[in-house]
Order: C-alpha cells, then structure tokens, then sequence
C-alpha cells in the first residue's frame, strides 16, 4: 500500500567524473551534465506526481557526487545520523549535509566511524539491514544501534559492483506495522553477499523477491517505494515483471546518465523520517 514519503534530493548540476572510486566511473568517458540534470528532473517530477515531498540541498561545485544524496545521511524519528565518506574526494559533503539537517529542523549525531548513510543503512520495519564490506565499517553499525537504539543487522558485500548495500537490496514496504503491512519485504540479489548475509536474509525474508544478476548489473535494485509504486531502472526488466506478480507498481525512471558515477534511483534519494 503506497505511504507518503519524504525525500531529499540534489540536483546534478556540476556531475562529472573526474576521478575513479568504485568499478562503475571511468574518467575517460564523457559526461553530460545537462542530460544529467535532465533525466534527474524526471526522477523529481516522477516523486511530486506520486504525491510525495521532495527538499532540495544546493550542490556545491567541485562535489559531484552531491547528486547522490542517500549517501549524506541516514535518518529515523527526526535524528540525522551524519556521513563520515571513506574517500577524501566526498569528505566535503559530510559537513555540507550536517549543515542542512541543522538548518532544517533535524537533530544531528555527529559520526565517529566511517559510514555513507542511507546507501549502507536501510530500515526495513523496526530492523535497520546496514551493509559493509567496501565503504562503511563495521564499527559504525554499532554506532548506529546507539544513536537508533534498534537492531542492527550486519551483511557483508563481497561483489565490488555493489558496493553500497542500496545498490543490493531494494526495501519494498517503507512501513510496517500501523498505517504500514504486517510484515515489511526486501528484493535483493543473493551473490552480492557473503554465505552468512545470505543465510541472514534468507531467514528473515523468506518470501523476498530475488533478483537476477542481469538486473542488479543495470541498478535494478537501487530502487525507491513507496509501499506500492516502485520506481526502478527501465532496463531491470526481469525485475520490473516479478515486482508486477507481487503487486506491486513498477516506475520506469532512466538514470542511465548518473549510473556512470555509480549511481541509480536511490543513491539519489535520501529518505527524510521526521
């Protein structure tokens, strides 16, 4: 069932890909700004349509990667649990999503440990999934259950193609329990994860939807719902048939443009739980 939500975005003004930190950037292939903010836009558009806030964080040039703003935060109940980014090309954009989250209400928990927010740190019901393997460590799940006080599930990434856990793992129902389903559902792609991460998800998820690899390649799973509509990559094609046999209502929205920094639907929106 479909739940208001609310987003924050960063509109790709200054994209590029000036430097290599995960499999997917390739300075030496063009990029274009403008179709960037384009294909951005419909993503923008496509949230306002489906009756959803949006907030915006102004993007800062010589941060490219503002864009993807999922990464700048993770928020529950009003808190904002600050990014602390493994590579210094995106330590600037720590401070900068600290600063909105100040200006706008948000209390803040500054971060000691190294994490990347909502693009490792994902709540399904009451149960926070937070990955590591490849950007955020191990200690900062545990600084997250302090700051939360919920569960924390830990799971490995072990394919560097996916190196966020929203890249991995798409959350279907936002909410679970009153105004929500009585049991929250995940897609995911099962080889993204060591053996004990599957054992994990297999035992909690039993009914989870999962994705071929074909999918996952395309960004598939970094994907946004809002507990009915789901809004993925045109190209995950399997992906968009199985969300149908669930239910759900699939979205076709083509960051193909952002997916050369290594970025898809959700890495550029950060959910904002007040």
């Amino acid at each position: 069932m479909q739940q208001h939500r609310s987003y924050l975005m960063c509109r790709p003004e200054h994209f590029t890909v000036s430097y290599t930190i995960n499999p997917w950037m390739e300075p030496a292939n063009p990029t274009d700004t403008a179709l960037a903010v384009r294909q951005w836009q419909t993503l923008y558009d496509t949230y306002i349509a489906l009756g959803h806030d949006v907030q915006l964080i102004d993007p800062i040039p010589g941060l490219p990667d503002m864009v993807y703003t999922a990464n700048g935060g993770f928020v529950i109940g009003g808190v904002a649990y600050g990014a602390k980014f493994r590579y210094q090309e995106r330590v600037p954009e720590g401070p900068a999503f600290m600063d909105w989250f100040r200006d706008n209400g948000f209390e803040v928990a500054e971060p000691v440990e190294v994490n990347e927010g909502e693009g490792d740190f994902l709540l399904v019901g009451d149960t926070i999934l937070a990955g590591t393997g490849f950007r955020s460590t191990g200690d900062s799940h545990r600084e997250l259950a302090d700051v939360f006080g919920k569960e924390v599930v830990s799971l490995t990434l072990v394919d560097p193609r996916f190196y966020h856990l929203d890249t991995a793992i798409s959350v279907l129902d936002p909410v679970q329990g009153p105004g929500g389903v009585d049991k929250a559902n995940i897609a995911y792609l099962e080889h993204a994860f060591d053996a004990a991460s599957q054992q994990e998800l297999a035992a909690r998820f039993p009914d989870a939807i999962k994705v071929a690899d074909a999918d996952g390649a395309v960004f598939g799973l970094n994907s946004a719902s809002d507990g009915r509509n789901v809004i993925i990559s045109p190209r995950a094609t399997g992906f968009e048939a199985q969300l149908r046999e669930r239910g759900y209502n699939p979205v076709l929205v083509d960051l193909s443009e952002l997916l050369l920094g290594g970025g898809g639907i959700k890495c550029c929106t950060l959910e904002l739980r007040r």
